[in-house]
């Protein structure tokens, strides 16, 4: 094949667009080098967003002409990425044909962006930095109406989101499609694998939870006002460029703290009971559940009273969308910051299968091993700050979701029982909620029941 041939035949994929306001990525590896032979959703290159390292597949089959960026490179999204010589024409065309149906959901967990204009930069890898907590981003809601594709082919930007469909047995002929001008995308491909779900949990009327009012301290008066921050060059002063995971996690706190308004209930709970259960069904073959598994089954057997907390707020429609299933969000911290990993199908687990689970999904997390959709899926976040030395935290709730629970170390402390002062393990369990949701008698209601589980968790076990 001469030269000029091969430079005829030659396709150059570009950076898909990764939504949600991401418009660039950093590549980490390469798979492939110039000269392999690639087959068509062959995996080509591995690539950093803000949520995490993501595989990216060729669209086309051929071979490796040339490979536009180097590990660590960052580049925009429409930057040229790789060259694959020997592409057939109909596959070329087809390609083609689907970028011209419009911008889909490209990379699993991402929505759609407007466009970035092609180009790349250097950026300079941090050395430190500081934990941020970050909520993984998804859309909820019902799509909005758009028009059916034409009869034929239907329309995928995006070789991840055939990929996707494909390992998950998906027809996308038979998918109604949300994308601009018909196109189908990954949330489309997740709505029909999800409807493959369990029915919704059965719901039980709340009973009626009095609710009482902490006393407040005294006032001290306004805190002085800093002085503004000086900006400009210090001596021995350190700056470094927050990665794309980190300005994700910026946006997504600040969009949590102006759309959510917040509220937080909290009461110190005696954990003893719970301790002593665990420590008596301990043997030296099998250590048994640890208490983070028993406090997952006792939020999920909440929520199943509660069904109003497992949800989303739809501000669009001023709608609640309650869930049918418990995809129970774990807050890690790992090598790239906080996340939340969420354990799928909750709601179906024993205490022994959520240890296994949830040991599972924290070790992925810290190592950044953990999925897109085990990212984007969680329903409610359990937050265990307590393995941080920390008391007490008034947590940010993810967007897509209506309240975070947080528990804070178990300490010995002075507690009257029967009457009686006794030294008992007791740790404050915080509970932060969506108001517009929720008033404080459902948060209270919620937070007893997993107060009143813990605190007689033999009784409650049997109940499960």
């Amino acid at each position: 094949m001469s030269a000029a041939t091969t430079a005829a035949r030659a396709q150059v994929f570009a950076l898909p667009d990764l939504g949600e306001g991401l418009t660039e990525a950093e590549i980490v590896r390469w798979v492939v080098t110039v000269g392999d032979e690639v087959a068509i959703d062959q995996t080509i290159l591995e690539v950093e967003t803000a949520k995490s390292v993501v595989e990216v597949p060729s669209p086309y089959a051929g071979k490796v002409h040339a490979l536009h960026g180097q590990a660590g490179e960052t580049l925009a999204v429409g930057a040229a990425l790789i060259t694959i010589a020997g592409a057939a024409d109909a596959q070329a065309e087809t390609y083609r044909e689907e970028e011209r149906a419009g911008s889909g959901n490209v990379l699993i967990g991402y929505g759609t962006s407007g466009g970035g204009a092609a180009g790349r930069r250097r950026r300079r890898r941090a050395t430190a930095a500081a934990p941020a907590p970050v909520a993984a981003p998804a859309a909820f809601g019902s799509p909005p109406a758009v028009a059916p594709p034409p009869a034929g082919r239907p329309r995928v930007a995006s070789p991840v989101v055939r990929r996707l469909a494909r390992d998950g047995g998906v027809d996308l002929a038979a998918l109604t499609p949300s994308g601009p001008d018909g196109v189908i995308s990954r949330e489309d491909v997740v709505r029909a694998l999800a409807a493959e779900q369990p029915p919704a949990i059965p719901t039980a009327t709340p009973a009626a939870t009095p609710t009482t009012t902490p006393a407040t301290g005294p006032a001290t008066g306004p805190a002085p006002v800093p002085a503004a921050p000086s900006f400009g060059p210090v001596d021995g002063e350190r700056r470094w460029t927050l990665d794309a995971f980190r300005k994700r996690s910026a946006e997504n706190l600040a969009r949590s703290r102006a759309e959510i308004p917040e509220a937080t209930a909290w009461v110190d709970v005696d954990v003893t009971p719970l301790w002593n259960l665990r420590e008596a069904a301990r043997t030296p073959a099998d250590p048994g559940p640890g208490i983070l598994a028993y406090l997952a089954r006792f939020t999920v057997a909440g929520l199943r009273r509660y069904p109003v907390l497992n949800a989303s707020f739809d501000p669009a429609r001023d709608e609640v969308v309650e869930h049918g299933h418990v995809a129970l969000g774990l807050a890690v911290q790992g090598e790239r910051g906080l996340v939340v990993a969420a354990v799928a199908d909750a709601h179906r687990m024993t205490t022994s299968d959520l240890d296994v689970a949830i040991r599972d999904v924290t070790v992925r997390a810290r190592d950044g091993r953990v999925t897109p959709q085990e990212l984007t899926s969680a329903t409610f976040t359990l937050n265990n700050y307590g393995s941080l030395r920390v008391d007490g935290s008034a947590a940010i709730i993810p967007p897509t979701q209506v309240g975070i629970l947080g528990f804070g170390r178990m300490l010995d402390r002075a507690w009257v029982v029967d009457g009686e002062l006794a030294v008992r393990k007791i740790a404050t369990m915080s509970f932060v909620f969506d108001h517009r949701v929720c008033d404080g008698d459902t948060a209270a209601g919620f937070m007893r029941v997993v107060a009143d589980a813990i605190e007689d968790p033999a009784a409650a076990l049997r109940h499960l």
